[in-house]
């Protein structure tokens, strides 16, 4: 059967060229939501495979059924097929800011928020065939999430400091004022409590304070951790 007669006999099945066009840009939009979620799951963010892909698929999902409405009532009414993806554009900002997280004195998060608001852009392009601009827009945001992460590191040298503490609250308050004072911007600080082995494969027996730092100086360095070494209620402090 030549291609001309399969256009033909779907043409004359509207119901079964739907359910297949439909279920083309949902794997489709499943599948380049997919690619951008496996990369945040492999960097242990918030948001991963599965809820990327949910996003995509929701969006697409929106924009077909925007679609749908306009085909059916077309000539009827005046309706605007783009009015349910403006609104998952806008939307999405509350499950966004659900990946956003304050740890210490950092806040992360902020790009898995991005890419959700990202990748909810490619489901509705999907959603409306518009499959060129939804792949190109793949492979942008993944060497953005990706290869771009490793050049912006390049050229520092990162330093993990691991401080144990006796009291965490006036401790972690002074090493605040410190890197205030220094002008030291920390890429993320972590807590680890007693009793918890997730960081260094055994429990730890204090309260640990873990600081990682990439734009800073040996000099700065030495300094800033001399500096915290001599403060009250530091119990140890050892650089990885």
């Amino acid at each position: 059967m030549e291609w001309s007669q399969i256009a033909a006999w779907l043409a004359e099945h509207e119901w079964l060229r739907m359910i297949l066009l439909t279920l083309a840009r949902i794997i489709v939009a499943a599948a380049l939501g997919g690619f951008i979620g496996y990369e945040r799951e492999q960097s242990h963010r918030p948001a991963g495979f599965r809820t990327h892909i949910l996003v995509a698929v929701g969006s697409a999902l929106v924009m077909l059924t925007s679609v749908y409405i306009f085909e059916a009532y077309e000539g009827r009414t005046n309706m605007d097929p783009a009015r349910l993806g403006a609104q998952v554009i806008s939307g999405i900002g509350f499950l966004g800011a659900g990946t956003i997280l304050r740890e210490g004195f950092s806040i992360k998060g902020l790009t898995t928020a991005a890419s959700l608001w990202a990748v909810s852009c490619i489901g509705l392009a999907v959603g409306m065939g518009y499959y060129a601009g939804a792949l190109i827009a793949t492979l942008v945001i993944y060497i953005t999430l990706n290869f771009l992460k490793k050049f912006m590191e390049k050229g520092h040298t990162l330093k993990n400091l691991f401080i144990e503490v006796a009291e965490l609250d006036e401790t972690s308050k002074d090493i605040g004022v410190l890197m205030k004072k220094m002008k030291i911007d920390p890429d993320s600080v972590e807590i680890v409590y007693p009793g918890d082995s997730s960081m260094f494969g055994k429990k730890t027996m204090s309260t640990v304070l873990k600081i990682k730092l990439t734009n800073i100086s040996d000099p700065e360095f030495k300094i800033f951790s001399e500096a915290v070494r001599a403060m009250q209620g530091v119990q140890d402090l050892y650089v990885n």
